[in-house]
């Protein structure tokens, strides 16, 4: 997670949407910079309003905008198998080493995932407890051109983000049932990325 105070913006930190290449190319201009540990630096829409902006002043903070980044669902799913299935993590509780895709997924959307598919949701990072999203600035993961003019703009400065944190290359594929369950499931995810890509930044 990153603040901008006088942008009045902070960008918070969905995982496996590329927001840590940008911290390297911002970080040393942001006002704030959560780093560690996840939780706090992945914190969500909802955790940020409940836990960061009360140690702000009431009055400046409230005028705070927030941005993130939506992959798509499947696409950011085979993102977090593959770098679970690195050879760093062989032998531990969240290493996806020696287990399909679809093993992946249907433990992912079983009633209490394991710790090797425990990722959370995108649509709920965005979204309040109603599931309304509350993110005032939202970008699909495809749309690179469009966020980096959005911070361009908004900052005053250029950016030219590196590479940090890429999976393994190879996108998995699903079987069609597995594909049509998660798609049911987790279809408040296909839905927001969906209006994304439909040019909806900002999804009501």
């Amino acid at each position: 997670m990153m603040m901008f105070w006088k942008a009045r913006l902070v960008m918070l930190a969905v995982p496996k949407t590329g927001t840590q290449a940008y911290e390297a190319a911002l970080g040393a201009q942001a006002d704030m910079v959560i780093r560690h540990p996840p939780g706090a630096k992945h914190v969500t829409a909802q955790g940020f309003r409940r836990r960061i902006l009360p140690l702000l002043d009431p009055d400046e903070s409230q005028r705070l905008e927030t941005l993130a980044v939506i992959r798509e669902p499947i696409d950011w799913l085979g993102s977090w198998y593959r770098y679970r299935g690195r050879p760093q993590l062989e032998g531990q509780p969240n290493s996806t080493a020696g287990r399909s895709f679809d093993e992946f997924v249907e433990a992912y959307l079983s009633p209490a995932p394991p710790a090797f598919a425990r990722v959370g949701s995108q649509a709920r990072f965005a979204s309040n407890k109603a599931g309304k999203v509350i993110v005032d600035h939202l970008f699909a993961y495809e749309d690179q051109d469009g966020l980096r003019r959005f911070l361009e703009q908004r900052l005053g400065v250029a950016i030219e983000p590196p590479a940090r944190n890429v999976s393994p290359s190879g996108q998995p594929t699903l079987a069609p049932a597995i594909e049509a369950r998660l798609r049911e499931v987790c279809a408040p995810d296909f839905t927001l990325h969906a209006k994304l890509r439909a040019g909806h930044a900002r999804p009501g």
